[in-house]
């Protein structure tokens, strides 16, 4: 076994398939490999000899694969006829007026829209680079940034200042370390505190719920503790995994959503990978704003 191989557990059933990024030792003096989730957001170790290599090239039909390659086509074709019905309802609306007010259709211009701004922060560089290239084929402008969790509460409010988004993504690894322990006890994670932390930073800066929409967590975080903490959305309401782009998802409802409505929750959940057992929220306002007319000025 070496760093960069793609493995399952067998003692869990071969469930979740992981890639190997470091060993240590263990309190037994064994030598033991840290693994990190291939399709989930979630870090794990465990001894090598309950290791098992999988064929990369073989795992075509894993959620990496197939179910996000239908995921993110769904959601890239559902945010374009969103958008272009946002449109035409802003035209069609303006017309009504234009008329009403004697004006004639011929004077009302086309609009465009322009979803919420997204500050990423991943713990995983590997899933921020996949985000930011969804981010762009949804049309959706966002930054990243690749900070381990445990440094991302020391950064968050300078990367607010500096761009100024109107929603932030909190993210990375995190996992239950006892599964028989307390699991409302926030040392029981790797890094819910890490996210916790990070939050309370970001709401000194800004403390509006409406103003700035957070979503906080990865894999079985304290999803409780986490939305106390300030965050709109968080995972993981029943300690489940979540999927690598289910922050994004919960993001593409918020960010492409008329900023005049609550969007439902229900529909934002619903959106995800793993739905409410995976992530939860509260009531939340769009952030899509449209604007008219297209620029004039034939310099633009």
């Amino acid at each position: 076994m070496k760093i960069g191989d793609i493995v399952v557990r067998k003692s869990y059933e071969k469930d979740i398939i992981f890639r190997i990024i470091g060993f240590e030792i263990d309190e037994n003096n064994q030598k033991i490999a840290i693994l990190k989730g291939v399709a989930f957001r979630i870090i794990a170790d465990s001894g090598i000899d309950d290791l098992e290599k999988v064929n990369f090239y073989d795992m075509k039909d894993t959620l990496i694969d197939k179910d996000v390659e239908n995921i993110l086509h769904k959601s890239i074709k559902k945010t374009r006829e969103r958008n272009r019905r946002l449109n035409r309802a802003m035209q069609k609306s303006s017309n009504n007026n234009k008329q009403a007010q004697g004006q004639g259709q011929n004077q009302v211009q086309n609009s465009y829209g322009m979803p919420g701004k997204v500050l990423h922060i991943d713990g995983d560089p590997e899933y921020l680079k996949i985000c930011l290239d969804v981010y762009t084929k949804l049309g959706i402008p966002a930054v990243g940034k690749a900070i381990p969790e445990s440094l991302q509460y020391k950064e968050v409010r300078n990367l607010l200042e500096q761009h100024n988004p109107s929603i932030l993504v909190i993210t990375g690894h995190d996992a239950i370390v006892n599964s028989k322990g307390n699991l409302k006890d926030i040392k029981n994670y790797r890094n819910t505190a890490n996210f916790i932390k990070t939050v309370k930073e970001a709401r000194k800066y800004d403390p509006s719920l409406d103003s700035l929409v957070i979503f906080a967590g990865a894999c079985q975080s304290n999803y409780e503790e986490i939305i106390k903490s300030g965050a709109n959305f968080a995972s993981s309401p029943s300690r489940v995994m979540i999927h690598a782009l289910d922050p994004l998802l919960v993001v593409e409802k918020i960010a492409c959503s008329r900023i005049d409505k609550v969007v439902p929750l229900d529909e934002i959940l619903n959106h995800t990978v793993t739905g409410i057992k995976g992530v939860g929220g509260i009531e939340t306002r769009g952030k899509f704003r449209l604007t008219m007319p297209l620029a004039i000025y034939n310099g633009y």
